[in-house]
């Protein structure tokens, strides 16, 4: 544990920079797709809570029409009707994650740690579940051990827990496994929504 956090954050650099070389081209794709469909910037930026409670803006490709939360911040669910057409592809697939490869770079995500959550929503979720802030002692990551044991499917206070198991035990071989298991789910397209 003492180098860890060290080789981690180094190799997570490297790697994000080769595959964001690799993912330029899809999201160029993507990008016009989305543009296609709904006639606006394919690129959304969205508050998120990241480690020690700091907001950083993280970025996505669009996935739901423009005004989706005109009534507020919604947990996402099944057969979500503010999805769009391509958004139901890049969410099934998790391409709409690719541009947090630079939330990476600029060290506000790492790849694996708890999915960084809204303001709003963490607000929320604190008055029912006191301890829900516990996962911002690490960086959130684009994937995790909630996300790849039952992802939107799970409750706030069930992927609280799983975010925890992930905190108490995280090291390589805990990051190993959930790499392979976010391989398998996005083969399988378990989990997406």
């Amino acid at each position: 544990m003492k180098y860890y956090e060290t080789i981690k954050s180094s190799t997570e650099f490297i790697f994000c920079l080769l595959l964001l070389i690799l993912a330029v081209p899809i999201c160029i794709l993507v990008c016009i797709a989305i543009y296609l469909e709904l006639h606006v910037n394919p690129i959304y930026t969205q508050n998120r809570v990241g480690l020690n409670g700091r907001i950083f803006k993280i970025y996505k490709l669009r996935s739901m029409y423009i005004d989706a939360e005109k009534d507020g911040a919604k947990w996402a669910s099944e057969n979500d009707e503010r999805i769009t057409k391509v958004g139901r592809i890049i969410r099934k697939t998790r391409i709409d994650e690719l541009p947090q490869l630079v939330n990476i770079l600029k060290r506000d995500m790492s790849i694996i740690g708890p999915r960084p959550e809204r303001p709003e929503l963490i607000k929320d979720f604190i008055k029912y579940i006191p301890d829900f802030n516990d996962r911002l002692l690490v960086k959130p990551g684009i994937t995790g051990w909630a996300q790849v044991n039952g992802g939107y499917s799970l409750t706030p206070k069930e992927k609280l827990e799983f975010d925890k198991y992930y905190i108490r035990n995280r090291g390589f071989k805990l990051d190993l496994l959930i790499i392979v298991k976010t391989i398998i789910v996005i083969f399988t397209r378990n989990g997406a929504r």
